[in-house]
């Protein structure tokens, strides 16, 4: 399917209708065994009502918004009126379906994105990995016959977009769950500043982690998506001189242990940069190091969605995902200390990070170590854990350290897929998906 501002641009010049656009996803969520399992429901009848109105308003002449009757999936998180919140578990699945939207999805009706459906996800969105046992797995578009993992936690969402089953999708993005599906299923993914975002109504994992955005076929799709849903206005943004840019790359934990392809690549589009103008300084950033001592416990993810669980636990910790629940008990053994230590380990971070990446338009490294391994490969219990941190790492530390972050494809057309990710500072979203923009038409020559 077309990225947003093209589609925008068809449905305004009438070469096709919302109903078009709904009946293409439809087809393709039928037309694929992907389509059960990267979606936990899907709204046949009411997204074709809904965009036969659009049509008729577009033909009326009535103002609407560009996006207006443009498909749109939503992880099994957000509150939507009339759904229930399930969270990719079977525990919630018999709650009381939302009484209303939340203010993001309020924010996408206000815009006229068309709901299709609800998708698959990891439970509770905590891992990397994209696995979940009740709802089956959906596979990464490489190498299906084999059948690799999408990434997690919105692993439903990249999916569906990367198999044109919906337009644009909303995930969130606590220690890398927008990024690590787009990597792994060749799309692009935002994470933008948490504060940004509204998080009401959000099934949560980590309120001090978590944040809501959106993932896309471009840059300008997430940051058309990503203004709505903050608040700030759609908007696409205007690319830079490459030769005004300067990029860093860690030289401390992010770049440990990638895999042969993963380093090539990388390696390559390095030089891409390089030849094309930018500055690439390699630092030291020895602040990340730092990182996986302050989250020995569990960190805030498991210590806050202890908090949230522990009743359910109590009464239905049999029906979760034991590599879920399991991982989720753990914060209950964090003491009141060592919360607090944690919080004052990430504040001195943060404000030491901060003054690393002063001088420098973005940081890069590779989004994930690795490519998409096979889903029979970490199905055990045995390896599941090592490859989720492994597939998580390069991701949550920005999330620690309070950063908006975007990942990129940066692969060859028919290779594995291998994600780019740009990092910038809190708060710096509008530059950042400048500077995204600028390397996306670089990389665009040669993918």
């Amino acid at each position: 399917m077309k990225p947003l501002q093209d589609l925008a641009v068809d449905l305004a010049a009438g070469k096709t209708t919302s109903r078009d656009l709904v009946e293409g996803c439809l087809a393709a969520i039928d037309a694929s065994p992907e389509g059960e399992r990267a979606f936990v429901a899907v709204h046949s009848d009411r997204a074709r009502v809904t965009a036969d109105a659009i049509d008729t308003l577009r033909k009326a002449g009535a103002p609407l918004s560009p996006y207006a009757g443009i498909p749109m999936s939503v992880k099994d998180l957000y509150g939507v009126k009339g759904e229930v919140s399930a969270a990719g578990s079977k525990v919630l699945r018999d709650n009381a379906p939302e009484a209303e939207d939340c203010p993001t999805i309020a924010r996408c009706r206000q815009a006229g994105f068309v709901f299709i459906g609800r998708t698959n996800m990891t439970e509770f969105a905590y891992s990397g990995l994209g696995l979940n046992p009740h709802n089956g797995t959906p596979r990464s578009p490489w190498d299906r016959e084999t059948g690799r993992i999408p990434g997690g936690s919105s692993s439903g969402s990249a999916v569906s977009v990367a198999d044109g089953m919906a337009a644009v999708t909303l995930g969130t993005d606590t220690g890398g769950s927008c990024r690590i599906p787009a990597a792994f299923c060749g799309i692009t993914g935002y994470k933008p500043s948490a504060y940004r975002v509204p998080l009401g109504g959000i099934v949560p994992l980590s309120f001090s982690l978590d944040s809501a955005g959106p993932l896309g076929q471009s840059v300008d799709c997430c940051s058309i998506v990503d203004g709505i849903l903050s608040g700030e206005g759609a908007a696409t943004p205007e690319p830079l001189d490459m030769r005004s840019l300067t990029f860093a790359i860690p030289q401390t934990l992010v770049m440990d242990g990638l895999d042969e392809t993963v380093a090539a690549t990388f390696d390559l589009t390095v030089a891409r940069l390089r030849d094309a103008g930018a500055t690439v300084v390699e630092v030291p950033f020895t602040e990340l190091g730092d990182i996986p001592a302050a989250n020995a416990k569990g960190g805030f993810a498991a210590a806050e969605a202890y908090a949230w669980h522990k009743d359910l636990l109590a009464a239905r910790g049999a029906e979760y995902d034991p590599r879920v629940g399991g991982r989720i008990l753990k914060g209950g053994e964090q003491s009141a200390a060592d919360y607090i230590g944690t919080l004052t380990e990430r504040n001195r971070l943060i404000a030491a990070a901060n003054r690393t990446t002063t001088p420098f338009d973005a940081v890069i490294t590779p989004t994930v170590a690795i490519v998409p391994p096979a889903i029979a490969e970490v199905d055990d219990d045995d390896a599941y854990g090592p490859v989720n941190i492994l597939c998580l790492r390069n991701t949550l530390v920005w999330n620690f350290l309070d950063r908006c972050s975007i990942s990129l494809p940066c692969h060859r057309a028919g290779d594995a897929p291998v994600g780019l990710m740009l990092t910038g500072e809190r708060g710096g979203d509008a530059k950042l998906l400048r500077v995204a923009k600028t390397v996306e038409g670089l990389l665009a020559q040669g993918i």
